[in-house]
């Protein structure tokens, strides 16, 4: 597993690539925890705090697509570098104005959201270009799904630390400013400067015209509602037990769930076409968020989430190469921000769901939130099996030496894993 991965770090570019994506993408990850202390270190409330950071949510799930789309026709640097920097600006606004002016306030999480540069998704566009080989651009999305699954638990710590050492204002400038210097080192790279989208046939739709993306895009809304519900419920199951720190526990199990299962996922070689795997990853899936309605106790509990986190990643992952296939022709990068742009949306519906939940039927029924979303996902994939065995020619097919979808359908391949935002 280590070599395999070991090799791939080795290729040109490769290690370069995903640190600066990853490092491009930390103020994406950490904008909720760092919007919501700023607020807070303000004076404001935790009412201000949430919506901010939700407008902020808004802003980069409407974002994604378009600047996705930009990427595909203009090229990568001249979207992502610049998307990076009006995004910081928009995080330095907030800085500067503080919450007394609301409607400022409002006006920077919406420009700091919206200008998010698509970097995840430019970042698997460029993998075929760089290693070439397909199994090894599969392995590769394992491993850039992988690291991701460690930004999103290390970036929160890290907003933390910084808050301890100086201020929340200081936080968000530093993360942002971190965040422009990743964006750089990917867009100065020779592959991103060369990378070119094939050509596209001009449709107002884009991305959306292909049937079995928006199949696969609307399964993965419900994986979102899932996962954004039991961040919810398990903030109620620490309460329920008195202890603030079962809720860090819980998603640290869950987290490293996902990681183990990645990783593993990662390693096989898998023979066929992914969409039936697809299948069968979901539905397992959906059968790990089922016990947590049981809420035993911590131990047991923690146990149960790490369950339900080590199928989370490789149904994300491979997702991922299913994109690539049913992606039309020369919309790859819009393609792949609309798969986070929806798993984001049911996130945050997920966390909407769940608070009424709570309210209404106690913490079992919050955990029951990400039951439903695991059984809504699995039979969306089951309804529209038959449009997702007949993937489009996509982007894939024209980056990997040429090979044809038609070629590429019973080929081995290797697994994936995945991270918190698709």
């Amino acid at each position: 597993m280590a070599a395999g991965y070991g090799e791939l770090l080795r290729t040109r570019h490769a290690a370069r690539l995903l640190a600066g994506t990853l490092v491009g993408r930390l103020p994406n990850a950490t904008a909720p925890i760092a919007i919501m202390l700023f607020t807070r270190a303000e004076g404001g409330s935790y009412t201000l705090g949430g919506a901010l950071a939700a407008v902020y949510g808004v802003s980069n799930a409407v974002g994604q697509p378009l600047l996705g789309r930009a990427v595909d026709l203009k090229g990568q640097p001249r979207v992502q570098l610049p998307a990076a920097f009006l995004s910081a600006l928009g995080m330095l606004l907030l800085c500067l104005s503080g919450i007394g002016h609301p409607v400022l306030a409002y006006l920077a999480v919406v420009v700091a959201g919206l200008f998010t540069p698509p970097l995840e998704g430019g970042l698997r566009a460029l993998w075929p270009s760089v290693l070439g080989d397909g199994d090894k651009v599969h392995r590769a999305y394992a491993m850039d799904a992988v690291a991701q699954e460690v930004m999103f638990t290390v970036g929160p710590l890290l907003v933390t630390v910084l808050v301890s050492l100086w201020s929340p204002a200081a936080a968000l400038l530093v993360i942002n400013g971190i965040g422009v210097l990743g964006a750089l080192s990917v867009v100065v790279s020779e592959p991103s400067r060369v990378w070119r989208s094939a050509p596209r046939e001009a449709h107002w739709l884009g991305a959306l015209r292909s049937p079995g993306l928006l199949a696969l895009l609307g399964s993965f809304f419900f994986v979102g509602v899932a996962l954004g519900s039991i961040t919810v419920a398990g903030v109620a199951y620490g309460d329920d037990h008195g202890k603030p720190w079962v809720y860090g526990v819980l998603m640290a199990a869950l987290g490293l769930g996902a990681l183990v299962g990645g990783l593993g996922y990662g390693a096989r070689r898998w023979a066929g076409a992914p969409e039936p795997r697809l299948l069968v990853i979901v539905a397992l899936l959906a059968v790990g968020y089922l016990p947590l309605l049981l809420t035993p106790g911590v131990v047991a509990m923690t146990v149960l989430a790490g369950v339900a986190g080590v199928f989370l990643a490789p149904a994300l992952a491979c997702a991922f190469i299913v994109v690539d296939r049913h992606a039309p022709r020369g919309t790859v990068t819009e393609a792949f921000s609309w798969l986070v742009t929806t798993f984001g949306v049911g996130s945050a519906v997920g966390t909407g769901a769940a608070g009424p939940a709570v309210e209404l039927g106690g913490t079992a029924a919050s955990f029951g939130v990400a039951a439903v979303g695991g059984v809504l996902a699995l039979l969306v994939l089951v309804a529209t099996r038959r449009v997702l065995t007949v993937p489009q020619v996509g982007e894939g097919a024209v980056n990997m030496a040429g090979a044809s979808e038609n070629d590429r359908i019973g080929e081995v391949e290797p697994g994936f894993s995945s991270g918190h935002q698709a």
